[in-house]
């Protein structure tokens, strides 16, 4: 055969010329990520970015701090102080306050004595409102 413009054979020789270069590899472009990971700067989906620390008080999944943390890394109660603070303030003689965080003990105490006749559970119910280091029958810190 002779050959003529637009014959099978030439089109023959494309089809070979692109087969030779499929058989080299593919060849990463410069700047992109391999395939299957994100680009550089984002995070892997349902992952938070890196150094991504959730706000204090928002629920995180772990049932061992179902309010989340606070700055220093303890858990966060589902008490909150505020709720403490007025419950021993104005039922502190029967040390509602106490009960109210777990502190059967102390709850008992201040049953008995009618709040140390009303000092102790003042003085209680202010530390209560002001302090920041109570915590439940758990340990847990009290949110404000």
């Amino acid at each position: 055969m002779s050959e003529q413009p637009g014959h099978e054979q030439h089109g023959h020789e494309q089809q070979d010329s692109g087969q030779g270069q499929q058989q080299q590899g593919y060849q990463q472009q410069q700047g992109y990520p391999p395939p299957g990971y994100p680009p550089p700067g984002y995070a892997p989906p349902g992952y938070p970015p890196p150094g991504y620390y959730p706000p204090p008080g928002t629920y995180t999944g772990d049932p061992n701090a179902p309010y989340g943390y606070d700055p220093y890394g303890r858990p966060y109660s589902d008490k909150s102080k505020v709720i403490a603070g007025i419950l021993q303030l104005t039922l502190g003689g029967f040390g509602v306050g106490r009960f109210y965080l777990g502190n059967v003990g102390m709850g008992l105490a201040q049953l008995f004595t009618c709040g140390g006749l009303g000092v102790w559970s003042l003085i209680d119910g202010i530390l209560l409102l002001t302090g920041n280091d109570h915590t439940d029958e758990h340990g847990r810190i009290l949110r404000s």
